[in-house]
């Protein structure tokens, strides 16, 4: 599916979008703390290229590398795709997901790219690695940013956490989980894991905690894009994100044992930090400003004691800012919506299309385009999303409209509910439902109520009236119309 070639570490993207002209170096020296900030996001809104900051006055001279997937076309890159094939891309991870046996020899050759896909899965081990070319003496030898001004610290913002579960061995790969959390630096040699109770990082901490024992913890900075978006993606507890991010890379995930912990860990990656949390160490973690615009509340988190930190000769230090939309992670996830949607039409077969804008928080609000056939469906579409489909937990308004509205035209959404929805009617209020408890908005933490929108036009037992018929001229007359008025209007 790839028509971009295989990325094997950071060095090799950045390569990549500096020879289309997408990456800015700026020497002028930017501080770490809030001013990075602002050129990130000036640059993110102007869809901006990679920016790399050679220069900072107030921390280690090590280069910042910003703005990495700021775009959707850098975004579709990392994943080895353009941008025009991304839809298609959804189509077989929703295949490789839940496959159909082949029909006859054909059908199983052209499946081939599946095969190979799933033998790219399996990682391949290392003795020696990049990564462990170097050592750095402590956290503060890395330039981590403070991104806000009411922001606790310095605080690391592209790590790629990896855990297993108590009970497994570093060689068991399989049962590793892969997490983007952030992490606030305490000191040279402590920092706090800030991870949901509902993240694969904190299910393995629990098994852990239970065992009385300390847990042994890796974080990647600076790796490849693939191994990036992989452990970005939703993906389901049963699949592994290093397997994941094979599939994605178009080869096999390089690793390397850890010089200090029972863990492997990416071979390519620039910096890797090793440590342990021990059971009950906990420190108040916060405020730090999120992506819904507001600074979170603080509170206790697990501690990571490091042992020691390896590296690549002269490495980078990938960085990124989380903050209200536009984001780079609103970014990520716009493409991520088109990825998923294969899978969730497999699940709701009239599912045309579905928007999750990123003004709303990238999953607070969802918008449905569907092929309404029966009186009450837009209602089952709602509860299906709310209820087979766990990414959809957090969604607390779902707008479900007819196929010819675009769902990603806000006027065309605005004339649905104004013409399609009675209130009395066509509105569905669950109280008391899983919420983020991030939503400051939400009566009682972590439980809130949702909504749901039926916008579709009423068919049989759903209205007692004639229902208007739209508006709309001959196909024909509109061609000719634009012809007609193509040299004269700009």
């Amino acid at each position: 599916m790839r028509s971009l070639p295989p990325f094997p570490d950071l060095r090799a993207f950045l390569a990549f979008v500096q020879g289309r002209g997408d990456l800015a170096r700026i020497d002028a020296p930017v501080s770490l703390r809030h001013e990075m900030t602002a050129v990130q996001l000036a640059a993110l809104r102007r869809r901006g290229p990679v920016l790399r900051f050679d220069a900072h006055d107030d921390g280690p001279a090590i280069p910042v590398i910003g703005n990495l997937f700021g775009t959707r076309e850098r975004v579709a890159a990392g994943l080895g795709l353009t941008p025009d094939q991304i839809p298609a891309f959804g189509d077989f991870l929703a295949d490789l997901r839940s496959p159909m046996p082949p029909r006859g020899m054909r059908d199983a050759w052209s499946r081939w790219p599946m095969v190979r896909a799933a033998l790219s899965a399996r990682p391949a081990i290392l003795r020696h690695a990049p990564v462990q070319q170097d050592d750095l003496p402590g956290l503060d030898a890395l330039p981590v940013q403070t991104p806000w001004p009411g922001d606790a610290g310095p605080l690391i913002t592209w790590p790629v956490v990896l855990t297993r579960p108590h009970g497994t061995g570093a060689e068991d790969t399989a049962d590793y989980n892969l997490g983007v959390y952030r992490a606030q630096v305490l000191g040279p040699d402590r920092l706090i894991m800030r991870w949901l109770a509902h993240r694969g990082g904190a299910a393995h901490h629990r098994t852990w905690l239970r065992a009385g024992e300390p847990m042994p913890v890796a974080i990647a900075l600076g790796a490849d894009p693939a191994l990036l978006l992989a452990a970005a993606l939703p993906l389901p507890e049963t699949v592994s994100e290093l397997g994941f991010s094979g599939v994605l890379r178009g080869r096999r995930t390089d690793l390397v044992a850890a010089r200090t912990v029972p863990l492997m860990v990416p071979a390519h990656a620039e910096i890797v930090i090793e440590g342990w949390i021990h059971p009950g160490e906990t420190a108040p973690e916060g405020p730090f400003g999120d992506h819904t615009g507001y600074y979170n509340a603080v509170e206790p988190f697990p501690v990571m004691r490091v042992g020691a930190i390896t590296c690549r000769r002269d490495p980078i230090y990938l960085s990124t800012v989380t903050g209200r939309p536009p984001d780079e992670p609103s970014v990520i996830g716009e493409v991520f919506n088109d990825l998923a949607l294969p899978v969730i039409r497999a699940q709701i077969p009239e599912v045309r299309d579905l928007w999750l804008p990123a003004a709303a928080c990238s999953y607070r609000m969802a918008v449905v385009g569907i092929d309404k056939r029966y009186p009450g469906q837009a209602r089952r579409v709602m509860m299906a999303l709310w209820g087979m489909l766990p990414q959809f937990c957090y969604t607390k308004m779902i707008v479900v409209v007819d196929g010819d509205i675009d769902i990603r035209n806000w006027d065309d959404i605005a004339w649905a509910l104004a013409t399609r929805m009675d209130p009395a009617r066509d509105v569905m209020v669950i109280d008391r439902t899983p919420m983020d408890y991030l939503d400051f908005a939400s009566p009682l933490e972590g439980l809130a109520g949702k909504i749901g929108l039926d916008a579709t036009t009423k068919i049989g037992t759903e209205t007692a009236r004639d229902w208007g018929t739209v508006m709309a001229l001959d196909p024909a007359h509109e061609a000719r119309a634009e012809a007609l008025l193509a040299g004269i209007l700009p």
